[in-house]
């Protein structure tokens, strides 16, 4: 079967939905089908090592200072030359992930061909920027153009219980939905070789912010939370809207004892991992509407993967994770609960021996490898789903 997938992001950019899109051609191609991803460019420098038995064509494409494809203008840079690529190619079933201009310029040209399409609901965007603040009328647009690309995919691939309820809720009927999880490379974030890259010149404990830090994540509660710390740093590693602001609260409320750090390759952020005394994941408070947004944030089973003590402020599924983790901690989103909670962490380390027991657990729970088999399940069921029952019901024709 030729499958295609359509990512504005794929290895190896040191992204959550490029690894997990990479697990994924991995796993079809183990499996016997041809797969071709249609993806961007990816920041000059970077080392290019394509998969074995994937066929992988890029796109340059417009990026933010800190290189990611995020924001109206990129996102437009890759979909637009995505109409004239997904003309130009073949397949029996398409892949795509958000955001849902992506996924609109997948919807007609799959609609044009008669093709089927898999949505990736790795995020949802209208959701996440009600929960930003985000202008009313840019909410409703994107809502509009998410509910349609999901509603009208064969099949629909959800990452927790929170967003297939959000996908039920946009008019996703439940049987099209296949829960997948969401998971790590635990070929590459791994309890072994416990050192870290020597960034911070005074080797003290640190706790590790590793990921996005967006309005949603809210991550300077970590900041706030340091004056009712002693002894421990903090570290941001990675990008993201909220970043500059991050600099500017540490420099501002603790000079000296945070450092923000940019965006690094999976092996290097192992590393930070496993040199941390804990690792961090947060999720902002929101009210009215934008309080039903739920994201799990990914960076939770990495830091698992690896053995890393984890710690989570804020609600959903993130905190039920870390409260059922071996060495995890759910705390509310509130700077002296944080700081208490910090403070417990530095007081009290894990052992190797606990941090050892903690990645078996992991390896058991949150193996990216698993998640793709079942997303690959998922893509070879609705590929053998006739074209029309991808419609809606109302839209049904004698």
């Amino acid at each position: 079967m030729r499958i295609l997938i359509a990512s504005r992001l794929f290895l190896p950019e040191p992204a959550v939905a490029a690894t997990r899109l990479g697990a994924l051609a991995r796993e079809l191609a183990a499996r016997g089908h041809q797969v071709e991803v249609l993806t961007s460019r990816p920041p000059r420098g970077t080392v290019v090592e394509e998969e074995p038995g994937v066929l992988v064509r890029r796109w340059p494409v417009l990026r933010n200072r800190q290189g990611a494809v995020r924001g109206y203008l990129p996102y437009l840079s890759f979909d637009i030359p995505l109409l004239g690529r997904l003309l130009a190619a073949r397949a029996d079933i398409v892949v795509v992930e958000p955001p849902p201009t992506t996924g609109t310029v997948v919807r007609w040209l799959c609609r044009l061909g008669r093709v089927p399409y898999v949505y990736y609901a790795a995020d949802i965007l209208s959701d996440a920027a009600e929960h930003a603040g985000t202008h009313r009328a840019v909410v409703a647009v994107v809502r509009r153009l998410e509910r349609a690309a999901a509603r009208k995919a064969a099949r629909v691939l959800s990452v927790s219980t929170d967003f297939t309820e959000r996908l039920e809720a946009l008019g996703v009927p439940t049987d099209r939905i296949a829960l997948v999880g969401n998971g790590a490379d635990t070929r590459v974030y791994t309890a072994d070789d416990p050192t870290v890259e020597p960034a911070v010149a005074d080797a003290a404990p640190y706790a590790l912010y590793a990921g996005t830090a967006s309005e949603v994540h809210g991550a300077a509660v970590f900041v706030d939370a340091l004056e009712h710390v002693d002894g421990l740093r903090l570290v941001y590693l990675g990008s993201g809207t909220d970043y500059a602001a991050l600099r500017a609260a540490g420099e501002r409320q603790a000079p000296g004892r945070v450092d923000v750090l940019p965006t690094v390759a999976p092996a290097e952020a192992a590393r930070w991992l496993r040199g941390a005394t804990v690792a961090l994941a947060s999720a902002r408070p929101a009210s009215g509407d934008a309080a039903a947004y739920r994201f799990f944030p990914a960076k939770l089973h990495a830091a698992a993967a690896c053995g890393t003590p984890i710690l989570y402020a804020g609600e959903g599924s993130g905190a039920t994770f870390a409260e059922d983790a071996p060495l995890g901690t759910a705390v509310p989103y509130d700077p002296r609960a944080v700081g208490a909670a910090l403070q417990r962490a530095l007081d009290h380390p894990a052992t190797h021996e606990q941090r050892a027991a903690f990645a078996a657990w992991a390896r058991e729970r949150v193996s990216l490898a698993a998640v793709a088999s079942r997303a690959a399940d998922a893509i070879e069921l609705a590929a053998a789903t006739p074209y029309r029952s991808a419609r809606p019901e109302r839209e049904a024709r004698p």
